[in-house]
Order: structure tokens, then sequence, then C-alpha cells
């Protein structure tokens, strides 16, 4: 007989708690391999295909695309085993209740998934935490649940009283199914029964419209039973669009992470800038030359991060971190350097790993890359964190200067303007130059005013003479 296993969204690492359902890979019904992508998520980081640590007949997915799921919660239920192929006619049973399963899990996987067998092969994919090694323990570990005891419930089953001709069953005591912890959070504020409401969601999953139909009719009815009496007040249920023409744009995915990421770094980094003009007429024209001369272009961003490196070299203050409990600060020896990239999902820093260790041509080719696969939305978690110091050229929005909040847990970010032609008085005459304004904003916690200074004084002059370069070379 098969075991319906249930996988759930696992964890993708670097503290993502929830993710965005993008595209489904399967259909129920369909047969999977141990390892094989079954639905491609958004994070707050990037887009990734999860893999199935199962294989056998997909019996029941759990959520459509666009909803976002948290951490934990079911996206599948696999049938596996010898009788795999019976799989999609025993989904009114183990996997043809997703109304349960959204909380308590699958009635066949708890019931009977830890006596029935291995789930197969193991996964050699594995994200971070799931794997198959351990999906027998989590089936053990779950009792059986009463309300089941009679038989599974239809994919429609609700708290409401069951057909003549289907057997009662209590209504379970537990958790119900719903899209999102805020959904349960909402109802929970109102004061609504979820056990009441029956899901417009797959497979009977409570939705946040649900509620906010459940409580709009509860308001109406009070209405009506009282049509002398005024009506209590209750809280506005909020939606996409207010009644006086208010758009609401809900912070998740790229905008809500970059959002907490700045108010943290608000909060805890005592943060100042201070800023140059600097004439970069050699230096482009020293990136000209050096382009005429044959091999790979050299794009202005790798000549900024390679400045931005040997400065760092001789200012190792600004390329460190502060552990607050400790109360320690961590000088780092390595440089990782992100840069900023805004794509059509958002602003992204992706990260140049090792960036000290790289000439010009090996980081123009990074930044290349790394570039294209922030517009593809194809970047890994792993490629946008773990920065040591941030490079921010916003020169490409037409503006001169800005005053960037510091990439947490950074200690500083070097901020390039635009470079425009300026009156600029060279070797003692007034001249036309190709001048830019640098900025540097930096955690005060890590080094003082001179610090700061001199680094960013450095920049100005490698800019301005790019054989200051040299020396470090």
């Amino acid at each position: 007989m098969a075991q319906v296993l249930e996988f759930k969204l696992p964890d993708l690492g670097e503290g993502l708690t929830e993710a965005e359902i993008v595209r489904w890979l399967v259909q129920v019904g369909d047969v999977v391999t141990v390892d094989q992508p079954v639905v491609e998520v958004e994070t707050a980081k990037a887009m990734v295909e999860v893999p199935c640590p199962y294989g056998g007949v997909v019996t029941a997915r759990f959520g459509e695309e666009g909803t976002e799921l948290p951490v934990g919660a079911p996206l599948l239920t696999v049938a596996v085993g010898a009788d795999a192929s019976e799989g999609a006619d025993v989904s009114g049973g183990a996997a043809g209740a997703p109304g349960e399963q959204g909380a308590g899990g699958s009635a066949a996987a708890s019931g009977r998934g830890a006596d029935e067998g291995s789930a197969g092969a193991g996964s050699g994919n594995v994200l971070v935490g799931y794997g198959t090694s351990e999906a027998p323990a989590r089936r053990r570990a779950r009792a059986a649940r009463p309300a089941q005891a009679n038989g599974s419930a239809s994919p429609t089953a609700t708290a409401t009283a069951p057909q003549a001709t289907e057997p009662v069953r209590e209504v379970p005591e537990g958790p119900v199914p719903v899209i999102s912890p805020l959904v349960r959070r909402l109802a929970r504020e109102h004061g609504l029964d979820l056990r009441e409401l029956h899901g417009s969601g797959p497979e009977g999953l409570i939705m946040r419209a649900d509620v906010e139909d459940a409580l709009r009719a509860a308001a109406a009815k009070d209405r009506t039973a009282q049509p002398t009496a005024p009506a209590a007040p209750t809280a506005p249920v909020r939606s996409s669009a207010a009644a006086h023409g208010e758009v609401r744009v809900p912070l998740k995915g790229v905008r809500g992470a970059v959002a907490d990421k700045l108010s943290r770094s608000r909060r805890e980094i005592p943060d100042a800038t201070c800023w140059v003009d600097a004439d970069a007429t050699e230096l482009m024209r020293a990136r000209t030359a050096m382009n005429a001369a044959g091999g790979p272009k050299i794009s202005l961003l790798a000549l900024l991060a390679r400045i931005c490196t040997a400065a760092l070299a001789r200012f190792p203050e600004l390329n460190s971190t502060v552990d607050l409990e400790a109360r320690e600060i961590v000088r780092l020896d390595h440089v990782h350097l992100g840069f900023a990239a805004q794509t059509e999902r958002g602003l992204v820093v992706p990260v140049v790993r090792d960036a000290h260790a790289r000439d010009a041509e090996g980081l123009t080719a990074e930044f290349a890359r790394l570039t294209e696969a922030a517009r593809a939305g194809t970047l890994t978690p792993a490629e946008l964190t773990g920065g040591t110091f941030t490079l921010n050229n916003y020169g490409v929005f037409g503006v001169d200067g800005s005053t960037p909040i510091i990439n947490h847990p950074e200690a500083a970010m070097l901020g390039v303007g635009r470079i425009v032609p300026k009156p600029w008085v060279h070797e003692g005459e007034l001249a036309v130059r190709q001048v830019v304004q640098l900025s540097l904003t930096f955690d005060h916690r890590v080094c003082d005013g001179g610090t700061a200074g001199g680094f960013l004084r450095y920049v100005a002059d490698c800019v301005e003479q790019p054989a200051v370069l040299l020396r470090t070379l």
C-alpha cells in the first residue's frame, strides 16, 4: 500500500521565513522523482526552484500561484511505495483532505507513515531544514487524529453539518487550514471562528477574502437585526484599495526584506556621512586607454571597486562589523563587495566574493554575471548575502549625491554620483572637467571621522590620479 508523505516548504536559509509561490511545476496525479523540482518560489532574496525529497505520485498541492506561505507550511503530498501508482485514487483519503492537512498533516501519513517502511531513496539535494532521512521520525511524532478515525473527509468538507449519506464526524479542535498566519490573526482579532467558514481556496483552504466576506456578512446581519439601534463600531477591514482612492501595497518579498533591513540599520547603526567632489577626467581617460589596448572591456564600476579594495586595505576599520552581544568590533580579512542593482523586483545587492583578490577584468566579468542574474531573478541567497562593504553607484539615476543607509550589518558604504562636465580649477586654470561626487556613509562606532575622511580622500586621489593606485598593486 502506498505511503502518503507531506512535503513542507523548507527553510531556504539566510533567515528567510516565507516564500511566494510563483509557478507550480507539477500537477496532482503527476509522478515525481527524488529531487525533482516541483515548485518555483520567490523569496525576499531570489527565485528558487524547490526540489521534492520524495519520489511517487503527487496527491495534493497547497496554495495557488501568488500565494505566500510561511516556512514549514505544507506544499504538497506524495504517495510513495509499491502502490504509488494508485496515488491518484487515494486523494479522497490521505491526500484528499487537504483542509485537514494544512493544520495537522496528512491523516494517512501520520497514522500509517511511520509503520509502512521507507519513503524510497534518500534525497541528495537537501535544502536547510528538510531531507528524507528525518521524515519517518516526524511522522512517528504525530499521533493519529481522533477526528479522522471514522474515515477521511472530502476535499470540500467544512465544519458545517455533513449530509445524511456521510458519516458524522466531530469538528476538529485543532487549528484549521488558512492561507497565512495573517488571516488567522485577522479572524482572531474580530472574534471569528474559522471552523464556521467554507474556504474558497484549493481543497477548502481558507483565504483572506473568505474572512473578509464573513466579517462583512456579520456586520450586515447585525444592522438588519437592529435597524433602529446605532451600529456598534467595528474595526475596518483593510483592503488593497481604500474608499477614498488609497492604494495599499503589501510590504512583502524584496520590498519587505529591504524595509526590514533598512529599519534595522537605522535603529542599530549610528551612521554619519562625509563627501567630496573629485575630478574623474584622468580615470575616464585611463579606462579608455585600457579598453583600446585590446582584451575584455573594463567597466567603470570595476575600476571603482578596485579602488575600494585598495582603500579598505589601508583603512581596515571600515571593512568590519559590530558584535553587539560581545561588544566587539570584528575586523574582516576578506572583502566581499556588494553593489546596488535596480531590477524589476526592486533593489537588490549582489555580492562579489573575495573582491580584493580579483583584478579589473575579473571584477568586470563578475559584475556582469551577477547583474544579469539579478535582472533575471535567478540570484541565489548566497549571492545576495555576506557582504562586508557596499559600492552604490546611484549616478546611473542621474543624481549627484546621496546619504545612503548602510547595508546592515556592514560598517560602511561608498556612494558614487553621476560624472558630468563641470567648471574645475585644473593646474591653476579654470577648465571643464569630468567631476563626480563621492560620499561615504560609515558606522561611527567602528571609527572616527579622521579614518573615514582618510579613506574617502584616498579614493578621491585614486579617481583623480589613477597612478596613485599603482603603488598598492
